[in-house]
């Protein structure tokens, strides 16, 4: 069986506080995007793990969250070896959800595999097992996202009709360290309340928190915003903290040239 994890990107990413768990509440939204790995698992002999496309040195694969989802499916229902075959063209450390998606796409490829009849809660709550926002990708639609990214909200914003084009210059942020060149804070306005105001509005007021502390880490990130912007980016902003950075344009335009060191991916949305 076969399904293809796709993407996401943040609108606006609110650091509201830290918690008695070391983990920070959040307000963001999670939309997501074309941008899709390839994610392959069959019935097997023995349990077996290929990874093709863009690979991590040195990653044992009982660290990759393919397996973690697997063995969190096996240690309930005891579902026997699996073949997995992750093709990766989603990249890695980009602040877009690549690994997220792939663990969760491979609860809901289980599920079916197996026929084990979970509902979406059901696929939800083992999700939210693995990482924060690990759940979102079960429904896949858009949606406004609290506490620690974990509690979701569906939204009705529909972006068809724009065109986005995101970038990835391959740099690495850490997420912890970048949580802590951050000071929470309450902000001045909800980010629900903006981002149901017209797209041409969000420009200086949906804010990514992270943006602040990692451009003056990795100002070429800075850099590609500002020429997001630049070329007629309605709104520009990092997913997550980073490291790719999107642009919403009202028309199609090709950007490859400009960025040819980096990753660059478009599509309608």
């Amino acid at each position: 069986m076969i399904l293809f994890p796709n993407a996401k990107i943040n609108i606006g990413l609110n650091i509201i506080e830290k918690r008695p768990d070391g983990f920070h509440n959040i307000e963001t939204l999670f939309y997501p995007i074309g941008l899709s790995d390839i994610l392959e698992v069959n019935k097997s002999n023995k349990l077996d793990f290929k990874n093709t496309g863009l690979i991590v040195e040195n990653k044992k694969p009982d660290l990759n969250l393919c397996y973690k989802a697997y063995q969190i499916l096996n240690d309930d229902y005891d579902l026997g070896p699996i073949n997995i075959h992750l093709h990766k063209i989603i990249p890695f450390g980009a602040g877009i959800g690549g690994g997220s998606a792939d663990a969760t796409f491979t609860l809901k490829l289980l599920n079916s595999l197996f026929d084990l009849k979970l509902s979406n809660p059901q696929l939800q709550q083992y999700a939210e097992r693995i990482g924060s926002d690990c759940s979102f990708f079960i429904l896949n639609k858009p949606a406004f996202a609290t506490e620690k990214g974990n509690i979701l909200n569906e939204i009705d914003l529909n972006l068809n009709g724009y065109f986005l084009v995101l970038i990835h210059p391959g740099i690495h942020v850490n997420t912890a360290i970048a949580y802590s060149n951050v000071t929470p804070k309450q902000p001045e306005k909800k980010l629900i309340e903006l981002i149901n105001t017209p797209i041409e509005k969000w420009k200086g007021k949906v804010v990514n928190d992270f943006e602040k502390s990692v451009f003056k880490n990795h100002p070429e990130l800075k850099g590609i915003k500002e020429e997001l912007y630049a070329r007629g980016a309605l709104y520009a902003s990092m997913s997550g903290s980073g490291s790719a950075v999107y642009g919403i344009f009202k028309d199609e335009i090709n950007l490859k040239q400009i960025f040819n060191r980096h990753f660059v991916w478009s599509e309608w949305l």
